[in-house]
């Protein structure tokens, strides 16, 4: 090591303070966390460890998601008489909100305005976006007015972070009301600002919002990027405008805006929808002549079409392509197979692809085994339903509302009332809320001798609301 032949060549080349900082700084992000922890060590020992010293350690594990030894390191830091600085309450406050420690990270912002040290903006807008992420608007809001109040300004990244955050959860009066305060502060929104006005448009499916969204970004001078486009684009498929779309993507072209995998992928789920098949096979190959490798939504896209209309052998055909490309299938590509053949009346070859996907190493999700779950009660295999459900358990999925009311629905059926009602109780200790068709499935199925059950139920549970 360089620091061991410093040492060696006498006092005019003994490493100093800064150099081991240096060395320690350069090893974690190299990830030699081991090393780096020994040097600190050697310079706590020293007396000669500062804040500068940990920094850079305090980030490393933080990345690496060793919550308990940053906080082992805080406590050395704290016993050793060395005062975190700025940079040390920054590499904290990201790393808690990297790991979705929200309220933590909120307790060392406060911490650290006590110890008077003063967040600059960047510190405000990483704690708003961990804020935002975590669906916490009014401390966002109430945190947007603390930035102002401490006489700083906002910047666009500010802004679009709580417009975002807003435009998550569908409040798009909220998301608009501060881009015009965004502009009566002079700070006029960017291109990722519109686009995320479109994103949150088309999520509450005002499609045409997001028309107007993007037709002001265009007014206000702004050149959309291929991420806007492919935003617009999906709006106008969703609208039911395919042509409109296509004359998009042309338009991309013109500004010399290449189209990437998302906007063919885009293009293809729309004309897959509309039952376009020829044209997204069509696209498929313009895609591939383009230079770009089709990724699993594209072929999943193209498999759950031809799955939807019953041509199993074509749907058969893209999995190969699938594979034979070196393209990963994920759960959802095995689910659309195995709910084609589940449709289909054809469990074996259910199994078949539910086996694959197993051998694979590709953990199948809610969707798969509900698919399953409701195959084997309509033929009647309730053992297996059950099997699957207790298998599902296991594999730490939680049955959600459909699981119960396949599985309620399937009891009544088979005239199991008791095991049904203890699904529904089950159900509601799990947090699970019941909806119409769980209620339907379970009292059509009540006999006189249960009916008493549905009379409690409705004087009791709905009439109480």
């Amino acid at each position: 090591m360089v620091l061991k032949e410093m040492e060696t060549r006498g006092t005019c080349c003994l490493p100093n303070d800064v150099t081991y900082n240096v060395v320690i700084s350069w090893l974690t992000r190299k990830g030699d966390l081991g090393e780096a922890v020994e040097l600190v060590d050697w310079m706590r020992l020293s007396k000669k460890a500062s804040s500068f010293t940990y920094n850079p350690l305090i980030t490393g594990l933080f990345a690496r998601g060793f919550l308990k030894k940053v906080e082992a390191l805080q406590l050395v830091m704290e016993n050793e008489g060395i005062m975190p600085s700025v940079v040390t309450y920054n590499s904290v406050i990201h790393g808690l909100l990297q790991s979705g420690q929200v309220e933590a990270a909120q307790l060392k912002f406060v911490e650290m305005r006590a110890m008077g040290l003063l967040p600059d903006v960047i510190k405000y807008n990483s704690l708003l976006n961990g804020y935002c992420k975590a669906g916490n608007l009014k401390e966002a809001l109430w945190l947007l007015g603390d930035l102002r109040r401490a006489g700083l300004a906002p910047t666009i990244l500010t802004y679009n972070t709580v417009i975002d955050g807003y435009s998550r959860i569908g409040d798009l009066e909220e998301a608009r009301k501060l881009k015009e305060e965004m502009v009566e502060q002079g700070c006029l929104p960017d291109v990722c600002t519109y686009t995320i006005l479109m994103n949150g448009s088309h999520k509450v499916r005002n499609l045409a919002m997001a028309r107007e969204f993007f037709d002001e970004m265009l007014c206000k001078g702004l050149q959309p990027d291929c991420f806007a486009y492919n935003t617009r684009i999906r709006a106008e498929l969703a609208l039911g405008a395919a042509s409109k779309a296509f004359q998009l993507r042309e338009v991309m072209m013109f500004e010399g805006i290449s189209s990437d995998t998302v906007t063919y992928n885009i293009l293809t789920d729309g004309l897959c929808k509309t039952g376009n098949l020829k044209d997204a096979e069509d696209l498929l190959m313009k895609m591939v002549s383009d230079g770009l490798q089709p990724d699993c939504i594209t072929y999943t896209c193209l498999i759950h079409a031809h799955c939807e209309r019953g041509h199993l052998r074509e749907a058969r055909k893209y999995f190969n392509k699938l594979i034979s490309g070196h393209v990963p299938p994920t759960a959802v590509t095995y689910t659309v197979l195995i709910h084609a053949y589940c449709r289909n009346g054809n469990l074996y070859s259910a199994y078949g692809w539910f086996q694959k996907m197993l051998e694979k190493g590709v953990e199948p999700n809610e969707i798969t085994y509900n698919v399953l779950i409701h195959a084997l009660y309509r033929m009647g295999r309730t053992w297996l339903a059950y099997h699957h459900f207790y298998e599902m358990l296991e594999r730490g999925l939680a049955p959600n509302k459909y699981t119960y009311t396949l599985l309620i629905d399937g009891n009544c059926k088979e005239g199991s009332w008791e095991d049904a009602m203890g699904l529904y109780f089950e159900m509601h200790q799990n947090g699970v809320h019941p909806d119409y068709c769980t209620h339907n499935a379970l009292f059509k199925g009540f006999d006189e001798g249960h009916m008493h059950h549905a009379i409690e139920y409705l004087e009791n549970v709905v009439l109480s609301e």
